[in-house]
């Protein structure tokens, strides 16, 4: 039996700067393929600005071509005015694999941490050595991009599901009590 590759993009939303990272998996061997960042310019207006990080993880998307997506849930910041921009910036991050046929996972900050490292409390000084020893050469862009790169990492070992499910569900047939069932994915 052939184990098939699969890659994976994380994102990290911000509206300055959305960090994404790409991986591919191959049964338990994670590989790193690219990692980046797209920033957005703060002398436009916020809907110029959500248009550009939708332009960027678009061309992400098309450039890479990953089979599944994760993106960081992220928490309430002390200032309603910038939790709001956050919001519509991870709004965008959701969408754009979305609107590929892509699946979408989201992972808690934590629980990143927690499967990259071990401990859901640890530093970015941990996750960044963490990441090192995991995708061996990798020169990462900055630390959004390395963010990204742990949420990669956390969907394929949580078992990327959501694609594989998608792959699974495009190719099966269940059978069951004289009925036949035909399931087709949304890919």
């Amino acid at each position: 039996m052939t184990i098939k590759r699969q890659r994976l993009v994380g994102f990290d939303p911000g509206l300055r700067k959305t960090g994404w990272g790409i991986i591919d998996v191959e049964g338990s061997r994670l590989s790193h393929v690219a990692n980046g960042i797209i920033k957005t310019d703060n002398n436009l207006s916020l809907a110029e600005r959500l248009v550009q990080l939708y332009d960027g993880l678009h061309q992400v998307i098309v450039d890479w071509e990953p089979v599944s997506a994760a993106v960081e849930e992220t928490f309430v910041n002390k200032n309603p005015n910038s939790t709001l921009k956050l919001g519509q910036a991870r709004g965008i991050s959701l969408l754009v694999p979305a609107m590929a046929g892509i699946s979408v996972a989201e992972y808690s900050p934590n629980h990143i941490k927690k499967s990259v490292v071990g401990s859901g409390h640890a530093g970015k000084e941990q996750v960044t050595a963490m990441l090192g020893i995991l995708l061996p050469g990798v020169k990462i862009i900055g630390e959004d991009a390395g963010d990204a790169l742990a949420v990669a990492i956390c969907h394929a070992h949580s078992g990327g599901a959501h694609g594989r499910l998608s792959e699974a569900l495009d190719r099966a047939s269940i059978t069951g009590g004289g009925a036949q069932i035909i399931m087709k994915g949304t890919r």
